[in-house]
């Protein structure tokens, strides 16, 4: 485990029993801002565990144990917000406080539509770090997301990634999974291309280009047969909807 406290931080000896110590994991690569957090964590008599790769924090997150993380936007490996992303969708239900030099109104949004129970815009005051984590920590903890979605004749996996037709598996890519897993999640409703862009490419502009009709072109062909109820039905003019009925 990539963890600076253990790597020789001085923490002092008045530290509680680590039982029941308040566990942190710290997802931050930048080194001296790592150790900052970390120290400033410490002196309030918290256990913080450091990641500083995208793809490793993940994996300790999923692991659980922690009372709270502090995930930074840019990393190397997995973005903050994939991270985010697949943290929730695999059912992770830990607070998030996100930090990040991305400022703009649109990026603490984003952040916060992906999962972030917090946004923290760098350069910080580490008291204010602290006092945020320490109000993510007191939070009733939020239920955690289901790990299974079945609508209507689609059954989806999320921990697993996996996509079932009734016994039919379906084999999709990624942005295919997060793109069926958009229409589940808002069965019945009409989703816009506007929409799609934003929550499925992350774009905030359409780029002109027909990438929702050939994503979406080719999710139909693995997801309704022939002879098998459409599920994704164009509404001419407007968007797309997915319908649940059997």
């Amino acid at each position: 485990m990539n963890n600076l406290h253990e790597a020789g931080l001085d923490l002092g000896s008045g530290l509680r029993d680590r039982r029941v110590m308040t566990r942190i994991l710290v997802i931050e690569d930048e080194e001296r801002t790592a150790l900052e957090i970390i120290g400033a964590l410490s002196e309030v008599g918290m256990l913080p565990f450091h990641c500083a790769d995208g793809t490793e924090g993940l994996r300790m997150a999923l692991e659980g144990g922690f009372d709270a993380i502090t995930l930074d936007r840019l990393l190397p490996g997995l973005d903050g917000l994939e991270v985010l992303r697949q943290l929730r969708a695999r059912g992770g239900a830990t607070p998030v406080l996100m930090v990040s030099a991305l400022g703009e109104i649109d990026d603490r949004v984003r952040g916060l539509r992906a999962g972030g129970d917090d946004y923290l815009v760098k350069p910080f005051a580490l008291v204010e770090l602290v006092a945020r984590v320490e109000a993510l920590v007191r939070r009733p903890r939020r239920e955690p997301m289901e790990t299974v979605m079945q609508v209507g004749p689609i059954r989806m996996d999320l921990l697993n990634r996996r996509v079932t037709r009734g016994d039919r598996v379906i084999d999709v890519t990624q942005r295919e999974f997060r793109l069926l897993e958009y229409f589940l999640r808002n069965a019945g409703q009409l989703l816009t291309r506007s929409m799609l862009y934003e929550a499925v490419w992350d774009y905030k502009f359409d780029p002109g280009t027909n990438l929702i009709d050939v994503h979406i072109g080719r999710l139909r062909r693995k997801v309704d047969f022939e002879g098998e109820t459409p599920t994704i039905v164009t509404v001419r003019g407007s968007g797309w909807r997915f319908d649940a009925s059997e």
